[in-house]
C-alpha cells in the first residue's frame, strides 16, 4: 500500500493539469463542431443514428458525423481522467477533503453537461442550450483550474494577501467576468455559426448591438481588472498576487484583440475557435490569480 500511495502521490499533479487540459480541449473541440456544421452531424442522442451508437456509412452527414461523434467520445475522455484524479486523491491525498469535493463536483459536472449536450441535439442546436452548455464547460474549467492551484498549498483555512477592498474589488470582476462570457454566447448565437449550416437556429438578436454590448462589458472587466491589479502592488503583502492579475490583463488584452479582429474581419472560423480557446485561459487566468491571492492562515 505505500508504494500505491507514493505512486499516486507522484503523479497526482499531473493527473490534475490533465483534467485541466482536456476539459479545455472539450470546448475547442465543441467550437469545432460548431464552426464546421457538424452539430447535428449525429442526429440523435444517445446514439449517433437509430439504431447505432457510432457513426454509419450510410449516413448523408459525411465528415460531420464523425467530427461530432468524436466530440461526443471526448466526454468518456474527461469522465475517465476524472475518476482517475478521484482515485489518486483518495490514495495519496484523502486529507484533502476540499479537493475530493471538488472532483465530485467534476465528475458530476460531466455527467450533467452530457445530459445537456443529447438536449441540445434533440432541440435542434436551440442557440440558448447551446450557451448553457458552453457556460457550464466554463464553470468546470474553473473548479479543475481551482483543483490545480489549491493542490499547491497546504489544507485548511486561508487568508487573503491584499486589502479586504482589493478582494471585494475581486468579487466584482467575477460578476463582469460572467456577464462578459454570457453575452459572449448570445454573440455567438446570434452569429453566422449556428453549428447546422443547413439549419441554423439563431437567438434572433441583431448581431451589431449584440457585439458591441459584449465589448461594453468587457471594457468594464478591463477598468476592474487593472484596478485589482493596481490594489494588489500597492496592498499585496507578497508579490504574488500582483504578478497573478498582471498574467489576467494580458490574457485580457490578448482575448480583445482576437475579439475585434474576428468582428472586423467577418468572423473567420480560426479566429472564432481562438477566441472560444481565449475565454477557456481567461478562466484559468482569474481562478489562479484568485487562489495566488490567499495563503494558508497561521495555525493557532
Amino acid at each position: 500500500m505505500p508504494q500505491i500511495d507514493s505512486a499516486a502521490r507522484t503523479w497526482l499533479p499531473r493527473i490534475l493539469l490533465l483534467n485541466l487540459v482536456v476539459q479545455i480541449g472539450i470546448v475547442v473541440t465543441g467550437g469545432l463542431v460548431r464552426l464546421t456544421g457538424s452539430g447535428l452531424g449525429c442526429p440523435t442522442w444517445p446514439q449517433c443514428v437509430p439504431g447505432s451508437y457510432v457513426p454509419t456509412q450510410e449516413q448523408e452527414q459525411g465528415i460531420h458525423k464523425l467530427i461530432e461523434f468524436g466530440n461526443r467520445t471526448l466526454t468518456g475522455l474527461l469522465g475517465i481522467v476524472a475518476l482517475l484524479l478521484l482515485v489518486a486523491l483518495y490514495r495519496a491525498a484523502r486529507e484533502r477533503t476540499e479537493l475530493i469535493r471538488g472532483t465530485w463536483v467534476v465528475m458530476l459536472g460531466i455527467a450533467a453537461q452530457a445530459i445537456v449536450g443529447g438536449i441540445t441535439v434533440l432541440t435542434g442546436l436551440n442557440p440558448w442550450i447551446v450557451a448553457f452548455h458552453f457556460l457550464c464547460s466554463m464553470l468546470l474549467i474553473a473548479v479543475s483550474t481551482w483543483l490545480v492551484w489549491r493542490h499547491r498549498q497546504s489544507p485548511g483555512r486561508t487568508q487573503s494577501l491584499v486589502h479586504p477592498l482589493v478582494d471585494r474589488a475581486v468579487w466584482a470582476l467575477v460578476a463582469v467576468a460572467a456577464v462578459v462570457l454570457v453575452l459572449g454566447t448570445v454573440v455567438t448565437g446570434s452569429g453566422p455559426h449556428s453549428g447546422d449550416a443547413e439549419a441554423p437556429a439563431r437567438t434572433g438578436f441583431d448581431p451589431r448591438t449584440i457585439s458591441w454590448l459584449h465589448a461594453d462589458a468587457v471594457m468594464l472587466f478591463v477598468g476592474i481588472a487593472v484596478a485589482v491589479w493596481l490594489g494588489a502592488k500597492l496592498t499585496g503583502r507578497t508579490a504574488t498576487p500582483a504578478r497573478a492579475w498582471l498574467v489576467v490583463l494580458g490574457v485580457t488584452v490578448a482575448q480583445g484583440l482576437v475579439g475585434y479582429v474576428q468582428y472586423l474581419t467577418q468572423l473567420p472560423e480560426a479566429l472564432v475557435l481562438a477566441h472560444m480557446l481565449g475565454a477557456s485561459l481567461l478562466v484559468v487566468a482569474i481562478v489562479r490569480a484568485m487562489v495566488l491571492t490567499r495563503e494558508p492562515a497561521a495555525r493557532a
